[in-house]
């Protein structure tokens, strides 16, 4: 904020005044002015600048009204450092007949960040640019990052000391502080730093401790919104590190303020103070960004203490082919590895100067130390908690219930960063299952990767990537969307099966290669193509499965610009069946969607590299004839299929095989600031 200044000039004694870089003082030339005179001249020293409005000449009329500010360009060395003269003439005459003076002292106090996303603080002349966020490719704005830091998970709040290592600094938000000018003036005055209640729980200040090049001094955050300095001297210069504690939300917009207070204190007590100048900077906290599939994989998280070697080996050796890291997960043997992509996803948060990998979990227990995730994550990767109201295990009230596309524009709307697609119920009803609301709002309220809704509830998990997956297309040609959509078709499968039966292979089994103990405890039983087309009740169930599917295909055509051609029909039967894994007293009358055979759209993308669980499909001249109709859709486009067997973790209520390993990628290379939502 910059107040200008209105001094009045006098002809009998100068005139003296404070100027703060960067705001203006208006003259008053008139009250002064001797009545014969009808022009004036303004002269300044070296650091003073001089604005006359509508000015043609040197010499100007004392009646016309016009506006004469005055403003400096540094800090004065001394006391009455710089000056301005103002000189009055009668008419007709070149020599001056009055003179008034003005003693100008300049002083600088700045707040200043990284207002135009360059990674570097940088001071402007423009105070307003400070106090507003842009978003866009011309907008500016300064950004915070959340601190994902798992070792804070849990930590107090209000502590008054954090030890920083240097690593640890470049996640921080620079701020810089700066006060110049002559001691003698600046004794007389006191200076803040402050913010609202509100914004202080959201986000910390630290300032670096003199005596240690490690220890910081948190002087802003919950619990304490302003922080005064000592008595100030000739000068200032300090950087403080700013942090943000949440991501953006229903409740909260992402913007935090910080404003720098000069305060001139009165030499008489019965005189109470007043501002002098005040320099608001604004942040915006960094959202929460999500990646989809078709992002190059880096690292794969594996929980490999389960009992499903066969699985294990296949995602090693798939890591391998993608120059993929592999890491191990701590196993919760009460939970059987189910929670891994269920309850969390992999994110990144970004800011100009750095960007931030973390797990975003959405708990379905209490005690932090219940979440095997946060020891096993590799260094620089960062963990944060949103928590959700429901704990079933095949709940949609989970981040497994959410799915991002790639990058899309139609319709002159463009979504560099993809949109978040989440399953929902669509209508209410008795046993409607939906997204937690607080999860739901969370995800709007990052606002870089517009939400689109699915109806999901059908299912049983109730998962979009039930039915669903991206895929990169590695040859994008002009006009294309640079990937494919795969959906699950039971119309496709019955197709395929219908031609092996006029083939003379309807006799050929389904699960020829399972054990029947395995059948059994996975509710599935041994059928021949001519048992399964024959089953009418199958039929009807996956008609009703194709209707659902064709919903969810249109509004994925409208929303993301899609044609038929970018989408890809994968052969998948499904079942219905009542809910498992809850409560007797959660049961419903209703019948939810199960696959039939091992889903063939859990695939775990790897770059062209895919790993597709092994559907036991009818062996026809030793080959399955699901695992050849995938290749055939597939590999012409540039990808390798692997087929991982291991039937006890597909059907089994640890969930398909994608729920015991996650994948982080790479960041999107477009910047999220740069988007218009």
């Amino acid at each position: 904020m910059s107040f200008q200044s209105i001094v009045h000039l006098s002809l009998d004694s100068p005139a003296h005044a404070i100027c703060v870089l960067g705001v203006e003082i208006c003259l008053d030339l008139r009250g002064c002015a001797p009545p014969e005179c009808e022009s004036f001249t303004v002269s300044g020293s070296p650091g003073v600048l001089v604005d006359i409005h509508n000015a043609a000449t040197t010499q100007l009329p004392l009646s016309d009204p016009m506006d004469v500010l005055v403003k400096m360009t540094s800090p004065s060395v001394a006391v009455d450092g710089d000056k301005v003269v103002v000189s009055y003439y009668q008419p007709d005459e070149e020599v001056p007949v009055a003179t008034a003076e003005l003693y100008l002292t300049g002083i600088a106090v700045s707040l200043d960040v990284d207002v135009y996303r360059s990674g570097q603080i940088e001071m402007t002349s423009d105070k307003q640019a400070k106090k507003n966020w842009v978003w866009g490719p011309s907008g500016w704005g300064a950004i915070l990052l959340v601190n994902c830091s798992p070792a804070d998970m849990g930590q107090v709040t209000d502590q008054t000391k954090k030890v920083l290592s240097s690593e640890e600094i470049k996640n921080l938000s620079p701020m810089a502080l700066t006060v110049e000018g002559p001691s003698h003036i600046l004794r007389r005055h006191r200076l803040v730093l402050h913010t609202s209640k509100g914004d202080a729980k959201k986000a910390r200040v630290y300032r670096a401790q003199e005596d240690s090049s490690s220890t910081f001094e948190l002087v802003l955050g919950p619990g304490q919104h302003t922080y005064t300095f000592f008595p100030l001297e000739s000068h200032l210069k300090e950087t403080f590190y700013v942090e943000a504690t949440e991501f953006p939300s229903a409740s909260f917009s992402g913007l935090i303020s910080y404003s720098l207070s000069l305060v001139e204190e009165s030499q008489d007590p019965s005189i109470p103070e007043i501002l002098v100048h005040k320099d608001t900077v604004v942040f915006r906290v960094a959202p929460c960004i999500f990646t989809p599939s078709t992002q190059m994989p880096l690292e794969v998280y594996l929980c490999r203490e389960l009992q499903v070697q066969g699985f294990v080996n296949m995602v090693m050796e798939l890591s391998e082919k993608s120059n993929s890291q592999v890491a191990s997960v701590y196993e919760d043997p009460n939970r059987l590895g189910r929670w891994l992509q269920d309850e969390m996803a992999f994110c990144y948060t970004q800011a100009p100067h750095k960007t931030v990998s973390f797990v975003l979990d959405t708990p379905r227990v209490v005690k932090l130390e219940d979440f095997p995730m946060k020891y096993s994550l590799s260094p620089g990767v960062g963990y944060m908690i949103q928590r959700t109201k429901d704990h079933r295990v095949a709940s949609m009230d989970s981040i497994g219930n959410l799915m991002v596309s790639p990058p899309v524009k139609f319709k002159g709307k463009e979504y560099p960063l993809g949109r978040i697609l989440i399953g929902s119920s669509f209508y209410p009803s008795k046993e409607g299952r939906d997204m937690s609301q607080d999860l739901r709002d969370f995800l709007y309220a990052q606002q870089v990767q517009a939400p689109v809704e699915l109806f999901s509830d059908w299912l049983m998990t109730g998962h979009v990537d039930e039915f669903m997956c991206f895929i990169p297309a590695h040859d994008k040609s002009e006009g294309e969307k640079g990937f494919w959509l795969l959906l699950a078709s039971p119309s496709s499968c019955y197709r395929l099966f219908q031609e092996k039966q006029k083939e003379g292979y309807g006799d050929m089994p389904l699960f020829e290669e399972v054990r029947e103990d395995q059948l059994l405890s996975n509710g599935r039983e041994s059928s021949t193509i001519n048992q399964l087309l024959a089953d009418e009740n199958m039929r009807k169930q996956n008609d009703y499965v194709e209707k659902c599917i064709n919903l969810n295909r249109d509004i994925l055509k409208r929303e993301l610009g899609l044609l038929d051609r970018d989408i890809i029909d994968i052969p998948q039967l499904f079942c219905l069946e009542q809910l498992t894994n809850v409560p007797s007293s959660q049961q419903t009358e209703s019948l939810y969607a199960r696959p039939y055979f091992p889903n063939l759209l859990r695939v775990m993308v790897m770059g062209k590299n895919l790993g597709i669980p092994k559907p036991f499909g009818p062996q026809i001249k030793g080959a399955c004839c699901l695992e050849e109709k995938i290749c055939q859709l597939l590999e012409p486009l540039g990808f390798q299929c692997t087929f991982i067997n291991d039937f006890d973790c597909y059907l089994t209520e640890i969930g398909d095989f994608c729920a015991c390993a996650n994948v982080r990628r790479v960041p999107f290379a477009f910047k999220w600031w740069r988007v218009v939502p």
